[in-house]
């Protein structure tokens, strides 16, 4: 009987279904393919759309359905027998309350919840065709500070800052975390962008508390992406660039060289013979012209840019990344390959290959597991794998020194290399070209550089990696309350570092011009008389000591969310350890091996931060990190940072009725964070004493045959020095405007204090007996600005479709206080000053001639100088400020804007038309400064860092603008010419005549896409493909021509690079 009934009631069930279909668009008539259908309390019954947005669900009649799609507002229907064929148009959450920002510790909150300043940058906005990620924050968020200093393979970091510089201190630079865990510059620059999910900016106190004494600088917090429950999902992604100079340096040719040297030799005495006969011009110009009977030997025209760079390098960058899963397992695999090709010619000499290539090697994986229905564990593996090889250059600062070199070496002095004479017919080196200063052939005391000869003496290979395993435990603990959850991570990784060189001692070699035959003298060959290393044709084999640093990292959290009615709290506690063992064991101010720099560094951390909110209005959240140290003194140990903050939605008031703002958000929030990377000495209450020191000693005894080696104290001991404490003030309003326009604008203040100063012999008396420096928490800084952004998207018709977006970031920073003497002229000193302000003498023109020069103040820079290095007209004429007859360091004051640019700016457009797609972005810098170095720049004299020797060419515009017999302008772009550093002493100072405005505007990125229609790319067994072409520092826009504004003073570094890139992307 029971089984009867059961199968009536069966039966009347299953008839009163209802068979419903349907089709989900936007209100264009998009469809919305993956739209999710569920029925309201009915357990399993649920769909989504098909790729074409259409649904079948079979229910009862009555039947509330719910249909939702990620990015529009959610819409319900009642299901009855007369509406069984369904037309849902979703409207498009335009507004932003809903959006989800990843914020400190990875922890996801709603956009419209949060108090601090955090800024979210679109992953998409970071891909540039480039390998570096860094080199793409500039301008691409408000309260970011960027700019890159150098365009070379694997040294092209950017500088960058959250709300500009604020300290003088040891550590600048923002904390970052990649999947809460702390990493470097360097491992940001090699992330992939395709394998990242959210990419955050904490800029504020209440944003970066609970980072304690580590979020003083700002955090930059990266979260990497999951896998999702779906079916298999494949992306490939391929990229090929060729790189040319941003801007290329303008020399003048062999003859013009010559010419203004005889020029220069004249000018400043002209009864010396000039440098350069007529026959010697003569001869170069058949060298360059390839006249007949020309000896480019005797007579040589060498352009060392020419021969070592060339116009192009290229690029490859390949990626592919595999997710999937289901509701137990979900996985996201990548790797990755890139290639950076250097600009250095492949000689058919240079049998080393020693172009600059940088291999980038990455893997990832993350898995996460739903081990329960309230237990995940999630484990990421990471590798990054870095190889460069490049030249072996003087400085060891990889391929950039090798533009120094260039530009340093006179083009009619020596050729490259020679062929062989009779004397050395069956060589087995290269004879490169070089003189001797002294007379004596065989007296090689000083050699030139050859440029040509640092290209191919041998090689330098390094290698990099990190390997990271990371393991995360979340556990719902809703058994004991509802929102009530734990997270752990243990963190584990592993870089290591090692670099070797291939080379040889070149061979060099000078032209006899006394001998009627072609015959060269060897000219290195005798390195005992000269303290020289001798020339050798076999490879020498040196290597650095490899370098292992391993990190550990623990962090445990309890998180409780409740809502009672229209309250809502939540409250987190986070508990984080974590040990760095560096195996070099280096201390970085001495470069020597210690003991204390070989015991692990360890930190401990305490954080906790409550939240309330009503009604989605008010909103309040009080932080606190408490951090620990072993570097301080055990009073100075612990650190407690306090920061409160509130906000208030006022567009969620009933009585709001402004219908054009729809949505409008004010908060504000004040707190303390620290900063503990304050200096490099290990132990800051500990004297830093080195036994044995060899530079100490006592000889004693007979003849002095015994010999006891002495004690250097090396730092002393500071039992009160503590953290470094930044008082941040953050006020700031957000709007939507016509639902479509988006603004954030904020204001904010800076005090960090107890900011750490060595106080050297200049500043302690000797009378205190002291043998080396001493630290103290001295230094005050003050700084405040302005952040904006803004946005706007328009959706015109189901093709068309644009967007615009713009920031601009204004930041100041003063000295409130720092130990100084107390200067008898105000202009000296560093107070009420911003951190990097240029120092310099006021330039106010060059001298009318010498009597003007005689009369004026003295300008005495040599002590060492004759009378005949005087200034003289046309040498520059400095401003006496203390009116006291004579120019000195007492005259020096704070000129310019900093070298830090104060005013940052970005803005960009996007169109999408059908399949094609345009975009444009860009970038630009204000308010800074930088000087041009004379020493490095001057014509003729050798530059005046040490490891080169030889005659600085001649830039193009010193050559078409500088003071002459002929050209006696007062307001020349380079003043009098000299050929000696003696005779040109005066000009050679740092003043306002070498300074130079450094802002600029950038077309920093622009692309065109095209997207295949979908029935052509599933004729290819593809779900998507698209082709595309971009450029990357396209067009740039400055009050400065010399160089690339971007590299500042630094014009002779490896160039910035114009990218011009061809990719596709596929999804299989």
């Amino acid at each position: 009987m029971l089984l009867l009934l059961m199968l009536v009631f069966s039966n009347a069930w299953s008839q009163s279904k209802i068979t419903v279909t349907g089709k989900v668009t936007d209100t264009l008539g998009i469809k919305l393919p993956g739209a999710s259908i569920v029925a309201e309390g009915i357990k399993n019954v649920a769909t989504s759309a098909d790729e074409n947005g259409r649904f079948v669900l079979d229910v009862t009649p009555g039947t509330v359905l719910r249909i939702s799609f990620v990015g529009f507002v959610a819409q319900q229907v009642t299901v009855t027998s007369e509406n069984r064929s369904l037309t849902i148009v979703l409207k498009e959450q335009k507004l932003i309350t809903d959006e989800v920002v990843i914020t400190a510790f990875g922890k996801k909150e709603r956009k419209e919840a949060i108090v601090g300043s955090v800024t979210s940058v679109k992953p998409a906005e970071l891909k540039i065709p480039a390998s570096n990620l860094t080199s793409a924050l500039a301008g691409q968020a408000a309260g970011v500070i960027a700019y890159q200093p150098s365009g070379q393979p694997g040294q092209d970091n950017a500088q960058f800052f959250i709300r500009g510089v604020t300290t003088f201190g040891y550590k600048r630079d923002p904390l970052i975390l990649i999947d809460n865990v702390e990493l470097s510059a360097n491992d940001l620059a090699r992330l992939n962008v395709d394998d990242i999910a959210s990419f955050s900016i904490l800029k504020d106190a209440s944003a970066t508390a609970l980072y304690g004494a580590r979020g003083a600088n700002g955090v930059i917090l990266v979260s990497t992406k999951e896998g999702k429950e779906g079916p298999v999902n494949v992306s490939f992604r391929s990229e090929y660039s060729t790189s040319q100079s941003t801007q290329t340096l303008n020399l003048v040719d062999p003859i013009q060289y010559m010419t203004l040297y005889n020029e220069a030799s004249l000018t400043r005495d002209p009864r010396l013979p000039l440098p350069f006969t007529q026959t010697d011009i003569n001869g170069v110009k058949a060298t360059l012209d390839k006249a007949p009977g020309y000896n480019p030997y005797l007579y040589p025209a060498v352009d060392w840019l020419g021969l070592l760079f060339k116009k192009r390098a290229s690029t490859q960058r390949n990626n592919l990344n595999i997710s999937g899963g289901g509701k137990a397992a979900r996985y996201y695999i990548a790797g990755a390959y890139n290639l950076d090709n250097g600009v250095l010619n492949e000689d058919i000499r240079n049998n080393n290959n020693n172009n600059v290539k940088f291999r980038n090697y990455q893997l990832r994986a993350n898995v996460n597991v739903n081990v329960t229905p309230t237990t995940e564990v999630v484990v990421r593996l990471s590798g990054l794998f870095n190889e460069y090889n490049g030249p072996v250059t003087t400085d060891g600062s990889f391929a950039s020194d090798l533009y120094n070199v260039a530009i340093h070496t006179s083009p009619v002095l020596f050729p490259a290399y020679f062929e062989p004479d009779a004397a050395n017919a069956n060589a087995q080196h290269i004879l490169f070209g070089n003189v001797a200063t002294a007379t004596s052939n065989n007296d090689n005391s000083v050699l030139y550089n050859n440029p040509y000869a640092n290209l191919l003496r041998g090689h330098k290979n390094s290698s990099e990696s990190r390997m990271s395993a990371q393991f995360e435990l979340n556990q719902d603990l809703r058994f004991i309350t509802d929102g009530l959850k734990f997270k752990s991570i243990f963190s584990t990784n592993r870089y290591s570092y090692f670099q070797s060189q291939l080379a040889y001692n070149p061979f060099y070699y000078s032209i006899d011009k006394t001998s009627e035959d072609y015959k060269l003298n060897w000219i290195n060959n005798q390195p005992a008389a000269s303290g020289r290393s001798g020339a050798t044709e076999y490879l020498q084999y040196n290597r650095s000591e490899p370098n292992a640093n391993t990190f550990m990292y623990l962090q445990t959290a309890l998180e409780y969310n409740k809502a009672f009615g229209d309250h809502n709290i939540s409250s987190t506690l986070i508990g984080t350890a974590q040990q760095t063992v560096y195996s070099s064991a280096i201390d970085p101010r001495t470069n020597t091996t210690t003991l204390q720099y070989s015991l692990p560094y360890r930190n401990l951390g305490l954080a906790g931060r409550l939240t309330y909110s009503y009604k989605s209005k008010y909103f309040t959240e009080l932080n606190f990190g408490l951090n620990g140290s072993e570097r301080f003194n055990v009073q100075h140990r612990y650190g407690f940072f306090p920061t409160i903050g509130a906000s208030w939605v006022a567009s969620n008031e009933s009585f709001w009725n402004v219908s054009f703002v729809d949505r409008l958000k004010i908060r504000a929030s004040y707190g303390l964070v620290g900063n503990d990377a304050i200096g490099s000495q290990r132990f800051f209450y500990q004297s830093d004493v080195l036994l044995n020191d060899g530079g100490n000693y006592a000889q004693f005894g007979i003849n002095n045959q015994y010999e006891r080696k002495g004690v250097v104290i090396r730092n002393y001991e500071n039992p009160n020095v503590t953290w470094e404490t930044s008082r941040q003030t953050n006020i700031a309003i957000e709007a939507t405007l016509f639902r479509n326009f988006n603004i954030i604008a904020e204001f904010y203040k800076n005090h960090r204090y107890d900011i750490l100063q060595s106080l050297d012999g200049t500043r302690i008396p000797s009378s205190e007996g002291l043998e080396a420096g001493i630290s103290s928490n001295l230094g005050k800084v003050n700084s405040k600005g302005v952040d904006l952004s803004l946005d706007y998207k328009q959706i015109f018709s189901k093709d068309l479709s644009a967007s615009i977006r713009g920031n601009f970031t204004y930041s100041t920073n003063k000295y409130e206080y720092l130990l100084e003497p107390n200067y008898a002229e105000s202009w000296r000193h560093f107070i009420g000053q911003p951190i990097s302000r240029g120092y310099g003498y006021i330039a106010e023109r060059l001298f009318v001639d010498d009597q003007e020069a005689r009369n004026s103040p003295t300008q005495i820079f040599d002590a060492s100088s004759s009378s005949a290095n005087l200034p003289r007209g046309g040498d520059i004429k400095y401003r006496d400020l203390n009116n006291d007859g004579k120019i000195d360091y007492l005259d020096q004051a704070f000129i310019g804007y900093p070298t830090t640019p104060e005013i940052v700016y970005g803005f960009g457009f996007s169109t999408v038309y059908k399949g094609f797609d345009i975009s444009a972005f860009f970038q630009g810098q204000a308010r800074v400064s930088f000087f041009i170095n004379p020493n490095k720049v001057s014509p003729f004299i050798p530059s005046d860092e040490a490891y080169i020797y030889g005659n600085t060419q001649v830039l193009s515009d010193f050559a078409n603008d500088h003071w002459s017999e002929e050209n006696q302008n007062l307001y020349a772009l380079y003043p009098r010419l000299g050929t000696t550093r003696n005779s040109v002493t005066n000009n050679l100072q740092p003043s306002t005549w070498w300074l130079r405005d450094g802002s600029f505007m950038r077309l920093k990125q622009a692309e065109i896409g095209y997207t295949l229609p979908s029935r052509l790319s599933k004729s290819m067994k593809l779900k998507s493909l698209r082709i595309y072409f971009n450029g990357l520092n396209l067009l740039t826009w400055s009050p400065f021509k010399m160089w690339d504004p971007e590299l500042g003073g630094n014009g002779f570094a490896y160039p910035i690079q114009k990218v011009f890139n061809l990719g596709i992307l596929a999804n299989l």
